[in-house]
């Protein structure tokens, strides 16, 4: 299936939607290193946050979530405990499974975080959301043909 051209709107759009999400990947960047965290703990600690319930914590799905190979999760996951924000459990069940579960302090990092980054949505999401909407309009109306 080839792709169709972009109209010069859609490549507009796609343009400012890009620059949207980079400058709040910057804004988090910069508030996880100003508390001691890598953006990819804040993202695992947010992860583990929200995770759904019916969603065990175990690597395979943080690396799912994060979409980080197996390994890379692993890594990940050995910086984090070293700084104490996770910790590991055997399952009891299957000792093959390891669950992974946040600390107090990796909570209180991710919690204190995710206020700062929805506080930045509020502010800033209405740009994004902009940017988005010529783009899920003009494929609406191609769907609607």
């Amino acid at each position: 299936m080839s792709a169709r051209a972009l109209t010069d709107r859609e490549l507009l759009s796609l343009s400012e939607f890009r620059y949207q999400v980079r400058r709040f990947l910057r804004f988090s960047e910069q508030e996880c290193r100003a508390r001691g965290l890598q953006p990819q703990q804040y993202q695992l600690v947010v992860a583990l946050l929200g995770l759904p319930p019916e969603n065990t914590p175990t690597v395979g799905t943080l690396a799912e979530r994060l979409q980080l190979e197996h390994h890379s999760m692993v890594e990940l996951l050995d910086r984090a405990s070293e700084q104490g924000l996770v910790t590991r459990k055997r399952d009891t069940h299957d000792r093959r499974r390891v669950a992974i579960h946040l600390t107090a302090k990796g909570e209180k990092l991710a919690r204190g975080l995710a206020a700062r980054h929805v506080e930045e949505l509020q502010s800033s999401g209405r740009k994004l959301v902009a940017a988005l909407q010529p783009l899920l309009r003009s494929n609406l109306v191609r769907l609607r043909a």
